[in-house]
C-alpha cells in the first residue's frame, strides 16, 4: 500500500524544503514539522486497549497504545526525520540502521545496526527522507524482518515512482507513507524534482 499524505501544511513546508537556498537550520525545522504532521496518519491503525483512570471528578475509561512503538531512522538522513516523530511519540524506542549507497552500483551497504531485542509485537516505523531507488529501504526491512519484526511501516518525505514500485514488489505487506510522490529518478538515481541530498542539506555537509 502506498499513501501520499495530502495536507495543506505539508504542501507549504515542502515548498520551503525544495528551494535550493534553504539554509540547513530552516531545512531541519521544516523537515521536523512535516514529520510531526505525518505521524497521526501513519499511526491511525495502531491498536489501543482500554484502562481505568481517575479524573478529578470520577472514574472513567481511557485508551492507550497496546504495543511499543519503535522508530528506526536509516542513518544518516533518517536522523533529521526523527525529531518530528518523537515530538508526537515521546515514549517511542529509537533503533538505528546505518546504510550507505554505493554511488556506482546504487546498492546499499550496511555499516551499523542496533535494534531492540524484542520487536515481534512492536509497531515499527522505518524512517528515511528519500525513497529513491528503494534499495536501502528494502534492505532495512529485511534486517527488521530477520530480527522478528512483523508490524512495519515506512515513512519518507519524497518518493520516486521507481522506488515505490521496487519497494512494494519486495515488501507488498509494508505500507509506504510519503509527504509527496515526485516525477522520476535521473540517471544518477536522484529524485526529480526532488530536494537534493537530504543528508547534506540537513547537516550542512
Amino acid at each position: 500500500m502506498f499513501q501520499e499524505i495530502s495536507h495543506p501544511l505539508i504542501a507549504h513546508e515542502m515548498g520551503i524544503l525544495r528551494q535550493k537556498d534553504c539554509p540547513p537550520a530552516l531545512f531541519r525545522q521544516s523537515v521536523r514539522r512535516v514529520a510531526a504532521l505525518m505521524t497521526p496518519y501513519i499511526c491511525e491503525s495502531f491498536a489501543t486497549s482500554a484502562y481505568e483512570i481517575e479524573t478529578p471528578l470520577e472514574t472513567t475509561t481511557a485508551r492507550r497504545l497496546q504495543h511499543d512503538v519503535v522508530l528506526v531512522p536509516i542513518l544518516r538522513a533518517g536522523l533529521g526525520f526523527l525529531d518530528g516523530f518523537l515530538d508526537m511519540l515521546p515514549h517511542a524506542i529509537v533503533a538505528h540502521i546505518g546504510l550507505r549507497r554505493n554511488e556506482e552500483t546504487l546498492q546499499p551497504h550496511t555499516y551499523y545496526s542496533n535494534l531492540p531485542l524484542a520487536v515481534e509485537s512492536a509497531e515499527i516505523i522505518l524512517l528515511d527522507p528519500m525513497l529513491a531507488t528503494g534499495g536501502s529501504a528494502v534492505e532495512a526491512v529485511k534486517q527488521l524482518r530477520d530480527a522478528g519484526a512483523k508490524n512495519i511501516r515506512f515513512a519518507c518525505l519524497v518518493a520516486a515512482p521507481e522506488g515505490v514500485a521496487y519497494f512494494t514488489k519486495a515488501w507488498p505487506d509494508v505500507p509506504v507513507h510519503a509527504a509527496v510522490l515526485d516525477r522520476c529518478l535521473n540517471e544518477k538515481g536522484y529524485i526529480l524534482p526532488g530536494l537534493g541530498d537530504a543528508g547534506d542539506r540537513l547537516f550542512g555537509t
